[in-house]
């Protein structure tokens, strides 16, 4: 069983201990069109209720995304995206006590939610979207997830994929890592995500989770998201059936989570907040044991 490193990542309002639990970053989709919940947060009271709801069953972090990554998603505009999601931080200033992430690919919305009271970004892209990201970040003294992926979401899940996805993965987050470093950001305020279902085939997911231990040579802090992904719908179908839906793959989403956790995972990145929050602790102290 693989032993994770303990970090201290510090935020503007607190720090944060990883490694001694694991910690639950409870998604916010604020979007019409995400795989598992669009549509059903876009309203902004809504999405606040939701947000407070996510921290009462256990979240440690909450990460709000104003665009949907789902694969084949179309881009939307950065006004767009801040008109989704600032609402809703700001409805959260002076009653969230959990920090907020904010989910997104661009240097403008990113800007802006830190403004608004973020703490951390979570890019998808690993900054290959948009560089100034890193710079961003730097200057609001904000901790980034840098996240692996394959193409952009309109194409990531197109073939080929790649031979060896475990050797893609850690040469991509290391060509982000040195981006990152380039424009200043300290090495103690990054965290790698190595992107599960984001440009790799069902086979190359759970490949990754057995040998997730390999990304921990990198030397920052693992984030991992396996929550209600396409993967587990298809690994829990029986022969011949159609692929589970995302609301049925939630006993798929606490095995990944428990072997994420076991391969090394700091922060799990979950829908079912109040389900998965058992299963981190129960994880843990086997991980302890």
């Amino acid at each position: 069983m693989f032993r994770r490193k303990r970090f201290r990542l510090q935020l503007r309002s607190r720090s944060l201990i990883l490694g001694e639990r694991t910690l639950i970053m409870g998604v916010l989709n604020v979007t019409p069109d995400s795989f598992s919940d669009g549509g059903a947060y876009l309203d902004t009271e809504a999405a606040i209720a939701r947000a407070l709801q996510l921290e009462q069953d256990g979240a440690d972090i909450l990460d709000i995304g104003g665009e949907s990554t789902r694969p084949g998603a179309a881009p939307v505009s950065p006004e767009e995206e801040q008109r989704r999601v600032l609402p809703v931080i700001d409805g959260l200033r002076g009653k969230l006590r959990i920090p907020i992430s904010i989910d997104t690919r661009r240097a403008a919305v990113a800007e802006a939610a830190l403004a608004a009271g973020a703490e951390i970004v979570n890019d998808v892209s690993g900054l290959r979207a948009d560089p100034r990201l890193a710079e961003v970040a730097r200057r609001a003294r904000a901790a980034l997830i840098l996240m692996h992926m394959r193409g952009t979401p309109r194409t990531m899940q197109r073939k080929p994929f790649a031979r060896d996805a475990m050797r893609d993965v850690t040469s991509g987050l290391r060509a982000s890592v040195a981006l990152a470093r380039r424009a200043g950001l300290a090495k103690s305020r990054l965290l790698l995500d190595p992107g599960i279902g984001f440009g790799k085939s069902h086979e190359q997911n759970f490949e990754i989770l057995a040998r997730l231990p390999e990304l921990a040579r990198l030397g920052c802090p693992i984030v991992v998201g396996t929550s209600r992904k396409a993967f587990l719908g298809k690994a829990l179908a029986k022969p011949g059936a159609q692929p589970a839906p995302p609301e049925d793959r939630l006993l798929g989403t606490a095995v990944t989570l428990t072997a994420s956790i076991l391969g090394g995972a700091h922060i799990v990145r979950v829908h079912d907040v109040a389900e998965m929050a058992r299963v981190g602790r129960v994880a843990d102290r086997l991980m302890q044991s």
